[in-house]
């Protein structure tokens, strides 16, 4: 099939940088989407030898297909009607049912076939040019991308993300004649706004990125030029003895801000590396979106690597003009330093009576003192110093007041690390202030300190139980407190620092320190469960068959830690010869326990075993509670659950050799109580009956 290349470009005033990398893959999705609907399944191994490229710099989104088909093959199309066997009457003369689905067709009678028993159209669909569709398939395509607030410009009703000013569309050398946003398409797109600020005449999209690299001065993909900017960041670190220190969200901000970049390297006075480094690179980063420089050591050096969008005759004039800029930005920062230093975080504590957290919930003031009492609780069950953890609690939020964190709102916790160090407060005490928002994000650092760890805990469970207490759960799209990510955060430090905490009780206790809370009678219970709940999604992460932890949380153990050690002895069990039969087995088992409760609850006689098979069970089961015992008691699950694997035998001999359901009530009664035994056995771990649904 005869194939062209497919060039479409937008050009436009400078797009958001922060939203340019998922505008350009969601218009690649959308157009390749669009294209691949207008081929059946019969005819879609002509798109299998396409190839797409996508493009995107500050004035432009592009998508470039190579080798698409250039028709859409013809088709035959059925159209069903009546079943034959009502499509005529008794003479042979065509229904009305036929006759109405004739006249739907646009045919006659006689035109229709009986196909399988159904009356059919059968329809020719002729080939059509890929060309054709294309307009509508980018206009499409242009209206689907994710724009929170679109704009208008000029004197027209268009509306996009950022005012339009060319469009290319191509296929092969030829235009493809549309009208989109407003803009007829052509065949020229525009270079540098500096470097060369005309239009350049695309013959073909082959040659898109070229010419627009050694005419126009602009590197239109996105990954070279990231991968420029990074090479040249680093060679610019190397070349001052330092190590550049290079956030991919940074850079791809300014890959999106820039189309031909140029690293360049300025420095401040080193008096500036008196504040807090955090505070020096938030303001180069956020500001100015500079990357900063470490020494061998990691501490911050006077350097700063901006990306110049242009390649200067005068590169030194660039560099004094992002100096000037600096100084003062670094100037404010050290000022704010110093003048919050000269107030204590005690000090601000009571100034929080003036900031409200949530209306229901009192001022931060009131969540000062609530973190304060539930860390001290923690930190006692924890047998650490309460002391401690209780005085991190009440100055945790008293860096809220600070110059610093109101114009670094990032640095909450930070800065008030550094100011309790400069108020003498004890180091522990103001290592927990940083610690009490980590881990901030999936992956992120835990608290390393003991009064962290409670202080981390507690911001979360008091948000948490307050939030449900007052019925404000987070919903499927809304989650303004960030709920779900205070949960997992809890799960993590208390499996992941081994920490052998009950959740019940934890958030039992945070609830009885929120003065009025409306839901006080399901909050434990409603927040306990919304945790467990999270543990689904973090085993889903790690690989862990979902079946695992449904498994587990059937029988809702609250201590985190025990709950994560019975998930992965439950996985494990799953790769035993037994398990699936002992799944099997347990199923039964819980079925005929749920049909016959009473009986289950009855004492159980070895007097009145007859069968071989159940007095065998009933020997191993004896057996191996006494084995299984002491492994439940440390919480070896994995051990146990492989003791209880040798079960396998004796209960599939049971279940073959045994009738349940006896004539005789006591023997009945006694059976289902042996497997009522068994299952409890079982329960200890998981409900594992769940393994094979």
């Amino acid at each position: 099939m005869a194939t062209q290349d497919f060039l479409f470009e937008l050009g436009t005033e400078e797009l958001p940088p922060k939203a340019l990398k998922g505008l350009s893959k969601a218009l690649e999705n959308e157009v390749v989407l669009g294209i691949k609907n207008l081929f059946d399944k019969d005819s879609a191994a002509a798109l299998e030898s396409m190839r797409v490229d996508s493009f995107a710099s500050p004035r432009r989104l592009a998508v470039r297909i190579s080798d698409l088909a250039e028709q859409v093959p013809s088709s035959t199309f059925l159209m069903q009607g009546p079943p034959a066997r009502i499509a005529f009457d008794a003479d042979g003369n065509p229904t009305k049912a036929l006759e109405g689905f004739a006249k739907k067709c646009g045919a006659t009678v006689e035109q229709l076939e009986d196909i399988d028993g159904k009356m059919c159209m059968r329809q020719e669909v002729p080939a059509k040019p890929v060309a054709d569709a294309l307009p509508d398939i980018v206009t499409h395509a242009l209206s689907k991308l994710p724009i929170p607030k679109r704009m208008r410009w000029g004197a027209t009703r268009t509306e996009f993300v950022r005012p339009v000013k060319w469009v290319m569309m191509l296929m092969g050398d030829q235009v493809i004649e549309c009208e989109i946003l407003g803009l007829t398409a052509g065949r020229t797109t525009q270079g540098h706004r500096f470097h060369h600020n005309a239009a350049i005449e695309i013959t073909t999209p082959a040659e898109y990125e070229e010419k627009l690299l050694n005419i126009g001065k602009v590197v239109a993909d996105f990954a070279t030029r990231r991968e420029q900017i990074r090479s040249q960041v680093e060679s610019e670190g190397q070349r001052i003895g330092g190590i550049a220190q290079i956030d991919d969200d940074l850079l791809d901000e300014v890959t999106a801000l820039n189309e031909w970049p140029v690293a360049l390297t300025g420095g401040f006075e080193e008096a500036f590396l008196a504040v807090p480094a955090e505070a020096l690179i938030s303001s180069m980063k956020e500001h100015q979106k500079y990357f900063h420089v470490n020494d061998e050591k990691g501490n911050l050096m006077p350097f700063f690597i901006t990306i110049a969008n242009i390649a200067s005759n005068d590169p030194q004039q660039v560099i004094e003009g992002n100096e000037k800029v600096i100084r003062p930005r670094l100037a404010d920062a050290k000022f704010f330093f110093e003048t919050d230093k000269k107030v204590t975080l005690e000090s601000r504590v009571v100034k929080l009576k003036t900031i409200i957290f949530q209306n229901q919930l009192g001022t931060v003031y009131d969540k000062a003192a609530r973190i304060s009492a539930l860390a001290g609780f923690i930190a006692e069950a924890l047998e650490q110093d309460n002391a401690k953890a209780s005085r991190a609690g009440l100055l945790s939020k008293a860096d809220l007041l600070s110059d610093m964190v109101y114009e670094f709102t990032d640095l909450q916790g930070l800065m008030g690390y550094h100011y309790a160090l400069a108020d003498g407060e004890d180091a522990e005490v103001a290592k927990a202030i940083y610690e009490q928002y980590l881990p901030k994000y999936a992956g992120d650092d835990l608290p390393e300190t003991n009064a962290g760890i409670a202080v981390a805990l507690a911001d979360r469970l008091d948000t948490l139980t307050g939030l449900f207490g007052i019925n404000q759960p987070p919903t499927g799209s809304k989650d303004p407190f960030a709920l779900r990510r205070a949960a997992l955060g809890i799960l993590r430090i208390l499996v992941e620092k081994e920490l052998s905490l009950d959740l019940e009780e934890l958030v039992e206790k945070a609830a009885s320190l929120h003065s009025d809370l409306p839901a006080a009678d399901t909050v434990v219970t409603q927040v306990t469960d919304f945790m467990l709940e999270r543990f689904r999604a973090w085993y889903e992460d790690k690989g862990v068959a979902i079946d695992s932890y449904l498994a587990v949380n059937a029988v809702r153990p609250t201590r985190p830690l025990d709950f994560d050690q019975r998930v992965r002895a439950v996985n494990s069990f799953k790769e035993l010869a037994a398990s699936d039969a002992l799944a099997a087995a347990n199923k039964r088992v819980s079925n005929i326990l749920a049909k016959n409760a009473t009986e289950s609850q009855a004492d159980f006689d070895p007097s009145l075993l007859s069968e071989a098979a159940e007095k065998e069970l009933a020997d191993v089961l004896a057996q191996k509670e006494t084995v299984v015992a002491p492994l439940f008691a440390a919480g070896k699950y994995d051990e146990a659950l492989t003791e209880l694997a040798a079960l396998q035998a004796s209960v599939d001999n049971f279940f073959d050799n045994v009738m349940v359901m006896a004539d005789d009530e006591k023997v009945r009664a006694n059976r289902i109580s042996l497997l009522a035994r068994l299952r409890a056995l079982f329960l200890q771990v998981a409900d594992i009956s769940v393994l094979s649904s």
